[in-house]
């Protein structure tokens, strides 16, 4: 019995070390991709406040900190910075509730209702994934043209709603959650834009927030569109105006910085707040109905 205890003993104390070293190397290669992300963020962040002097400095640290890069940005009399903050927050907010709204109704239909086709459309739906978006901008610039929506607001939201991913996404979402639910509620009486308020999108509401973080990350960083539509400065998005503070000959590190932290303050805050929405999605998305 003595033998036998001590070998269990020996087994317990290497399976415990080995746990314990696996836990090592696993926290230690999540600290190393933690450090590749955050290590050029914090190179932004401390370059944004460094005066001109130091602009190429190899240190990290500034030596005279200072908020003036995040003044001439505000200052700037070319573009007006506040302003384009101002179209990029208004632009992809009104993107992402169309988007949300359009592609949920869509989604739910191919996921739910039964029609002639509906298997034949969603693939090739689901093909033009596969499509690059540069191949849709000639198209996309000529339907806005004869639209007349030039240098229009609408006329850099229109083009990208009721997104592919997002109907994609969400019809995955749609079919996880239990027909039982839906079925128990016919029975009751509801119809189906009923049940599709009131049961399918509180279900979705985790899916919902994720899509809506990728859909306004994807505007609010959207470059190439909105600067072949605008062409007044007063219209431009934040992405748009940033580049003008690169000049042809000279490259003002500060500014272009403190721009890139002031664009990048949005997303965390919208990430921040809804991060438990996208844990849950996360968690869901294995799960079968």
């Amino acid at each position: 019995m003595a033998t036998i205890t001590a070998k269990r003993e020996r087994v317990a104390t290497t399976s415990t070390g080995g746990g314990m070293l696996g836990k090592v190397l696993l926290y230690g290669v999540l600290i190393l991709l933690a450090l590749f992300f955050v290590l050029p963020l914090l190179w932004i962040l401390t370059t944004s406040l460094k005066p001109s002097d130091e602009w190429l400095s190899t240190s990290w640290i500034p030596q005279n900190p200072t908020l003036g890069n995040f003044s001439n940005v505000f200052n700037n009399d070319a573009v007006p910075m506040v302003r384009a903050f101002a179209n990029s927050l208004g632009i992809a907010t009104v993107f992402t509730v169309l988007t949300l709204a359009l592609d949920s109704m869509a989604a739910y239909a191919y996921a739910r209702l039964t029609f002639r086709g509906r298997d034949f459309l969603f693939a090739l739906l689901v093909a033009t994934l596969l499509m690059p978006g540069i191949m849709f901008l000639v198209p996309n610039y000529e339907t806005v043209t004869r639209l007349h929506l030039l240098n229009n607001y609408w006329g850099v939201i229109l083009p990208g709603l009721a997104g592919v991913f997002g109907v994609f996404f969400l019809r995955q979402f749609f079919q996880s959650i239990p027909k039982e639910l839906e079925e128990a509620a016919l029975i009751d009486g509801a119809g189906t834009w009923t049940i599709f308020f009131r049961i399918a999108l509180p279900l979705a509401r985790p899916a919902l927030a994720t899509l809506g973080i990728i859909t306004f990350l994807g505007s609010w960083n959207d470059f190439l569109w909105p600067l072949l539509i605008m062409n007044d400065p007063s219209k431009y998005t934040l992405p748009v105006a940033l580049a003008t503070l690169q000049g042809g000959y000279v490259f003002e590190y500060g500014p272009l910085m403190a721009g890139a932290v002031i664009t990048a303050v949005p997303v965390l805050i919208l990430y921040v707040f809804l991060q438990k929405f996208i844990v849950q999605s996360v968690a869901m998305t294995g799960l079968k109905g």
